[in-house]
């Protein structure tokens, strides 16, 4: 068997930031996971040669010992959330490490308020937006101040401000040198500014590049661009034009709207709103980017249009019905959703079944087709477990069922997290494919660079103190 990282070698001093970045599934969570001490132990593996964290021999000696000195930001925030209320979530971590019960109740709610979630403290973390999942997962890691901290695509749904606020405090800790900081992260004009070291891999899982930032861009720009790993926009070609915002599909003669949302609202609990009075249209053609903070409501919005939930309040038509009492067969012919997190989705035991699970003989027919334009080939991945592939890989893998089934309107939440360049670029070829073909894509993201690449028109929510509204 290959393995996931090797020949890997690298000296990182306390206080000091290591940049790791790659093409999907070249092993940069592997070896993050490896640098916190889950790998081996937590996480099955074999680990050969030394890895030293923080004076502990990885895999030598108790992983406890390991894990007392580093907190860890997975790519996925809702795979290591644990408890069911957020207060207890910050907790649970604290307790772990022997923390009093004088000292939890002061630290909890200063950890939240740090990343914007005071009030939270009651909350049901399974009923977090993406991004609110992806902050506690991070206040949780910083609660205790640990002397090294590994952060896996710790910005993949967060909003522009809590992109922003990260990055800050990533950067005082950096000038502080007060934690050994280790960041996977395909943001490149965020992260490279606070890097002191950069490992790049190849698709390999070995280094192609090993250095300071100034120094690799110098010297290896070229050849990390040509890995597909995202570099700073001065060293990036530009993508070339956009379309315009909110075209339709040429041809196609004017007639009632695809989607239809008339004066939406929608609540869990009648006393806090998540969506109040939206009203939306798109026709055959048109991309639409839910644009808006962590919370208001993208990802809610989007399900109501694609019939997974009821709204509470208004009403929704897709091709001039219910989406809601549509038989799932028809559902499915009409729109094609894409959650947030690829695992929730998955339910197959190989990614060939995965993309074709659902298809009659016609739609399998494709698979092949759709898997080679995802980077996903069927001899290289079909028999592969969804579970064992990257998150970037498991991100196409979760688009491929709805592409295959070419239905009328997509609607996609945050697509384009955990992609490298190349990556990137097969998504925006297969979208901008679809709309010229007729297909309505709605979009739920925080990435300026897909909503200026599609030509997307901004859907901006914002919140008031009844929910969330158009801007």
């Amino acid at each position: 068997m290959a393995a996931a990282v090797a020949d890997v070698s690298f000296d990182l001093p306390a206080g000091g930031c290591l940049l790791i970045v790659g093409p999907s599934g070249s092993g940069k969570s592997t070896l993050a996971r490896a640098i916190a001490g889950l790998v081996p132990g937590a996480i099955a593996g074999r680990l050969d040669g030394q890895l030293v964290v923080g004076g502990c021999l990885a895999g030598r000696d108790p992983q406890a010992q390991v894990a007392r000195q580093v907190g860890i930001v997975f790519q996925d925030p809702e795979s290591q959330l644990v408890m069911e209320r957020v207060e207890d979530e910050v907790a649970f971590g604290l307790e772990s490490l022997g923390w009093p019960a004088r000292a939890m109740r002061t630290r909890v709610p200063e950890a939240l308020a740090e990343l914007g979630l005071a009030g939270f403290e009651h909350r049901r973390t399974a009923r977090l937006s993406g991004g609110e999942q992806q902050r506690l997962a991070i206040a949780g890691a910083l609660a205790a101040a640990p002397g090294i901290l590994v952060l896996d695509e710790p910005t993949a749904n967060l909003d522009a401000d809590g992109t922003r606020e990260l990055a800050t405090r990533l950067a005082d800790m950096r000038a502080a040198r007060s934690t050994t900081i280790v960041l996977v992260e395909h943001r490149a004009d965020l992260v490279w500014p606070l890097a002191d070291l950069v490992l790049a891999l190849g698709s390999d899982g070995r280094p192609i590049a090993l250095g300071a930032p100034g120094a690799v861009l110098e010297r290896d720009a070229a050849l990390l661009a040509a890995a597909g790993i995202w570099l700073p926009d001065s060293f990036v070609p530009g993508s070339g034009a956009a379309a315009s915002p909110g075209q339709r599909h040429a041809g196609l003669a004017a007639g009632r709207p695809l989607v239809e949302v008339r004066g939406v609202g929608f609540a869990w609990d009648r006393t806090q709103p998540v969506l109040r009075a939206l009203d939306l249209e798109l026709g055959a053609g048109d991309r639409v980017a839910m644009l808006g903070p962590n919370g208001i409501g993208k990802s809610t919005l989007g399900r109501i249009v694609s019939g997974l939930l009821r709204p509470t309040a208004g009403s929704v038509r897709l091709a001039g019905s219910d989406p809601a009492r549509l038989p799932a067969r028809e559902l499915a012919r009409l729109v094609g959703y894409v959650f947030q997190d690829p695992e929730r989705q998955f339910v197959a035991a190989t990614v060939r079944a995965e993309m074709e699970a659902g298809l009659d003989e016609s739609g399998r027919a494709g698979v092949a087709e759709v898997a080679a334009t995802l980077g996903l080939p069927l001899e290289v991945f079909g028999e592969r477990s969804p579970y064992t592939l990257s998150g970037g890989e498991q991100r196409r893998l979760s688009l491929a069922p709805a592409l295959a089934r070419r239905p009328s309107l997509l609607v996609l939440d945050e697509p384009t997290y955990g992609q490298d360049r190349h990556g990137y670029d097969r998504l925006l070829d297969v979208f901008r494919a679809r709309l010229g073909s007729g297909t309505a894509i709605l979009v739920a993201t925080h990435d300026p660079r897909l909503v200026a690449d599609l030509g997307a028109r901004p859907f901006v929510m914002g919140a008031t103190t009844n929910g969330a509204v158009v801007a």
